[in-house]
């Protein structure tokens, strides 16, 4: 029996050739291999006899091949042509460009042929069917017919074999989940899922078999939390450090700041300040949507890390951004004996001796440059990885480990946090400190469009273009997607000549994107056009308009963040939204953000309309992609977190369980 946890490469016909196309898949293991699940199923199990075809049916047809030959067509194309029949008539099967099938197909033996009938010559006929022998046993006809994600050079067809030759009769599977579990919540033993996931009888099968794998997959996931908790918590040492020695100086640094903290900056300092005086190091999430004053919350934790005789860290995502919040952190530490350093791919720091370091996430791999660290900032965290953030464990030469602060300001649904952020202590800003900040956000007809570009000259105010790619090459099969570079060109000649414009783009080098952003902020610059890059990083309280082309390929929490680039400053922002596409789905759904300014809200919404998948459209990075689970089911995730809570303390009674967890959570971080 083929262990799960042996390459790919150990099951028969799957060589080098084949491991490499697999790994396009996030195929490694041949565990990868039977979890790789079906996205839907070709229901082919209605059989018919020739006679009685009509066109669209969807059916099997049980032949005699009487003849099959290649052909090349007046234009040079390969056709395969073949004859079938049975007791009541003959029709013609037809492959387009595949003439290696006539090696495998023998006339004068039978086989079962599905498909969907088309009209050929006046007649009913096939064209590139499933067709396979005759037997008892068939994978590909006759029967729900899974269908895979595919890559170049992998079929369906192929996976299925491959997926058969592992889970058939012969190769059976034991299960790891406690008997309890599967007792109590009505689950399918391991082994009788696999197989109805794959090569289901019935719809109902299928379904009964994802109930199976969509606990698992909750299960298994939140165990992962569990065992990252209590191993940060119980193996790690933190810095030591007091707020209590230093409470007068942080509280006279707060009441020195140029503005009063919100009820929720308040509560969020006072919790990330006693996390910081606990003997293991924190490890706390900070989410809060656009402008609700995230960055000072870090400044004051930086503060008391500097009091404490220890260094902080900042990592931001873009350098953009870096540069930013470079600025900012200066701004604060301006009248105190505190040395504010920057880092990234154009800048160097002039003083080794620094007290604050910012820069992108490659500081981490800066050799020197996390000793004495006591505190690590990551911003926008969902950008940097899970093996990113495990090289903290490695910093200080292991005496220690740095507290850690986490910072999104990408709404979190509860369902999300509960598995993504498990092993997280969570903090939420939910007060902007300018209260009376108003967007208003219109989803606007293209008929509309030159009224909109007459509005935006009319204002003469800073305005943002955003569109989701760089290069009209990129936009070629995706019909009227925006392309910044093109629709940087065509406004600049067109529409608003003799207006400053600009173009952002992540391709550009890091000075040229600065020194277009300080013009922006100067004004030198009037329309910026951009890519989603100024999502995290560019702050311009003088910007007014925000105006996002096709809008239907983000999702509603990426959109909030953007559109909360406008209206920082005195004047009110309007966020003007245009899609590529007539999809009545699509306008629905971003009417949404016409009625809602809360992120979380705008999240949910999304959770429950597109799925956890594409909430975060392409802000997906980080993220944790479920193949069967559906987080909006809160009701199972909230059941499945129960269990992990319950039986994590006593892996050691379910060792298959133990081994289970063990392998995956080895096999994660080796992968990345």
């Amino acid at each position: 029996m083929l262990s799960l946890e042996r390459p790919v490469t150990a099951i028969p016909k799957i060589g080098p050739k084949f491991k490499i196309l697999l790994e396009r898949l996030g195929i490694y293991t041949v565990e990868d291999l039977v979890y790789h699940f079906p996205f839907r199923y070709e229901d082919y199990s209605k059989s018919k006899p020739i006679a009685d075809l009509e066109e669209g049916d969807t059916v099997t047809v049980d032949v005699i091949l009487d003849e099959v030959n290649n052909f090349f067509t007046r234009n040079g194309k390969r056709l395969t042509k073949a004859k079938i029949s049975d007791e009541t008539g003959a029709m013609t099967v037809i492959w387009f460009n595949q003439h290696y099938i006539r090696d495998s197909l023998k006339p004068g033996r039978k086989y079962k042929v599905s498909g969907k009938v088309n009209i050929f010559d006046r007649k009913p006929a096939f064209f590139g069917p499933e067709f396979e022998p005759a037997t008892s046993n068939t994978i590909n006809t006759g029967r729900l017919v899974p269908v895979y994600p595919e890559t170049s050079g992998i079929s369906s067809k192929w996976i299925r074999s491959r997926i058969n030759d592992v889970t058939n009769g012969n190769s059976p599977y034991g299960e790891f989940l406690p008997d309890n579990i599967i007792k109590n919540h009505h689950l399918l033993d391991f082994h009788k899922a696999l197989s109805d996931i794959h090569f289901p009888e019935s719809e109902n099968d299928v379904r009964i078999a994802r109930e199976r794998f969509e606990f698992e997959e909750m299960f298994m996931e939140l165990l992962k939390v569990e065992k990252r908790k209590q191993e940060w918590n119980r193996k790690l040492r933190g810095p030591d450090m007091s707020y209590e020695k230093h409470s007068v100086e942080v509280n006279n640094f707060v009441s020195g700041l140029p503005f009063m903290l919100t009820a929720s900056q308040e509560s969020a300092v006072a919790e990330i300040l006693k996390d910081m005086e606990h003997e293991h190091p924190s490890n706390r999430l900070l989410e809060g949507d656009v402008g609700t004053g995230k960055t000072i919350v870090a400044v004051i934790s930086a503060y008391l890390t500097y009091l404490n005789g220890y260094r902080t860290i900042y990592m931001a995502p873009t350098e953009i951004l870096a540069n930013q919040h470079y600025a900012t952190f200066g701004s604060f530490f301006e009248n105190r004996d505190i040395v504010v350093e920057l880092i990234t791919g154009a800048n160097k720091p002039k003083n080794k001796n620094w007290n604050v370091l910012i820069g992108t996430h490659a500081l981490l791999f800066s050799p020197g440059e996390s000793e004495g660290v006591g505190l690590v900032v990551i911003d926008e965290q969902h950008r940097f990885g899970v093996e990113q953030r495990a090289k903290l464990l490695h910093m200080n030469k292991g005496i220690y480990v740095p507290h850690l602060l986490t910072m999104t300001a990408t709404p979190i649904p509860r369902t999300l946090a509960l598995t993504l952020f498990g092993d997280l202590s969570i903090s939420t800003l939910t007060t902007p400190p300018n209260k009376n900040k108003k967007i208003t956000t219109s989803v606007v007809p293209q008929r509309q469009r030159d009224a909109t570009y007459k509005l935006i000259r009319e204002k003469n105010e800073p305005t943002f273009i955003v569109c989701p790619l760089i290069e009209e090459s990129e936009s070629a099969s995706l019909g009227n997607v925006k392309a910044a570079e093109a629709e940087f060109e065509s406004l600049k000649n067109g529409v608003f000549a003799g207006v400053k414009m600009g173009l952002l783009h992540g391709r550009m080098k890091s000075k040229e994107k600065q020194e277009v952003v300080e013009k922006f902020k100067s004004g030198d610059i009037k329309i910026l056009v951009s890519t989603p890059v100024i999502e995290v990083g560019i702050d311009v309280p003088e910007a007014t308009v925000m105006v996002i082309e096709s809008a239907e390929r983000y999702g509603l929490a990426s959109l909030h963040q953007l559109r909360g680039r406008v209206g920082r400053g005195d004047k009110p922002g309007y966020c003007l939204v245009f899609m590529s596409n007539n999809s009545q789905k699509a306008f629905q759904r971003l009417k949404h953000l016409e009625n809602t300014d809360n992120g979380l809200e705008l999240a949910e919404i999304d959770l429950r309309i597109r799925g956890e998948g594409d909430i975060y459209g392409t802000m997906q990075h980080g993220f944790k992609k479920f193949k069967v689970a559906n987080l909006g089911n809160i009701e199972l995730l909230e059941t499945a977190k129960e269990a992990a809570q319950k039986y994590y303390p006593q892996l050691d009674n379910y060792p298959k369980l133990k081994e289970k967890l063990d392998s995956r959570s080895g096999r994660l971080v080796e992968k990345n």
